[in-house]
């Protein structure tokens, strides 16, 4: 009799494995004539070599499926299992999906102009997506990273913003750098939440798959095979927005996100945002996508706070 160990290095054993491992339980009814052990994130495997070899062949479909779904049930196992391993066809609905979030939630563009985000980084290495609160910047450029991700189109993704003091002093803000840190990346935590689970998160970020970094951490870095998100781009200084677009390095995506009109710059400071608007604008190779009001998928009354402060400010 033969032995095999495989260890799951893709995805979380638990998550994976399903409620008391119901999963294992189903995939080794299939597989009546191997024993199956699973432990921790390893699976041990006896029985027939031709066996163990289709038992490897119809797992590793198992994890590719959980991969891009983020889920697996009874039905995805007993197709993927009895079949040639094609889980579904792709309908036009599905076209639109950027990534299969936490418990299978679809994440795709939801507006005209975030369709256009989507378009324009599949044909730029760098986008500029400029807009208001509320408009899905920062969500469907979190999007657009881990799907790179999931298809190994980068190896890493980064996530950085200033660390602009916006009413507080960050150096009597409590505990250590990190946490000092972490309400300014809150956003950015939030969107890889909704598209990551947990273990999966916790298991990037410590690996350094994912890194969520304050603008200034950027300095000396050459950033290979990644996509980077810079957010609130605003409030970027000349000589900061100059040193984090000359980080990039080949086969990179840059998105640089901001709303002109939430500046917390000294007063008299320019904008290293609008100033690139129009130093790149002509660039082959960099787009600038322009969001507004229409593109807010907030709760409704957004769009009017929007509105209601722009004609203030137009006046």
């Amino acid at each position: 009799m033969n032995e095999r160990i495989i260890e799951l290095t893709e995805v979380s054993p638990k998550e994976f494995f399903g409620t008391h491992n119901s999963n294992i339980e189903q995939l080794k009814k299939y597989f009546p004539k191997i024993k199956v052990v699973a432990r921790g994130n390893k699976i041990k495997i006896f029985g027939e070599k031709d066996l163990l070899d289709e038992f490897e062949r119809r797992l590793e479909m198992l994890i590719n499926y959980f991969n891009k779904y983020n889920k697996l049930d009874e039905n995805s196992i007993e197709h993927l299992l009895t079949t040639n391993g094609i889980a579904q066809k792709n309908t036009k609905k599905d076209i639109d999906v950027l990534v299969h979030g936490v418990n299978g939630k679809l994440i795709k563009a939801q507006t005209e102009n975030q369709r256009k985000m989507v378009i324009e980084m599949r044909d730029n290495d760098m986008l500029f997506a400029v807009g208001p609160a509320g408009t899905g910047k920062t969500y469907t450029a979190v999007a657009l990273a881990v799907r790179a991700l999931k298809n190994k189109d980068v190896r890493r993704i980064i996530l950085t913003r200033p660390a602009v003091e916006s009413g507080e002093n960050l150096g009597f803000l409590p505990g250590d750098l990190k946490e000092k840190l972490d309400p300014y990346m809150q956003p950015l935590y939030d969107a890889l939440r909704d598209m990551i689970s947990h273990e999966k998160l916790q298991s990037y970020l410590e690996s350094g798959v994912i890194q969520i970094a304050p603008l200034a951490f950027m300095r000396g870095r050459t950033l290979d095979n990644a996509f980077v998100i810079l957010d609130e781009a605003q409030n970027t200084t000349h000589a900061q927005m100059k040193m984090f677009l000359t980080r990039m390095g080949k086969h990179a995506k840059f998105i640089i996100n901001g709303d002109p009109g939430q500046i917390d710059l000294p007063r008299r400071q320019i904008s290293g945002l609008k100033e690139s608007l129009l130093a790149l604008k002509d660039i082959n190779g960099i787009a600038m996508i322009y969001l507004d009001d229409k593109d807010v998928i907030r709760h409704r009354l957004v769009k009017q706070v929007i509105a209601a402060y722009k004609s203030i400010e137009t006046e």
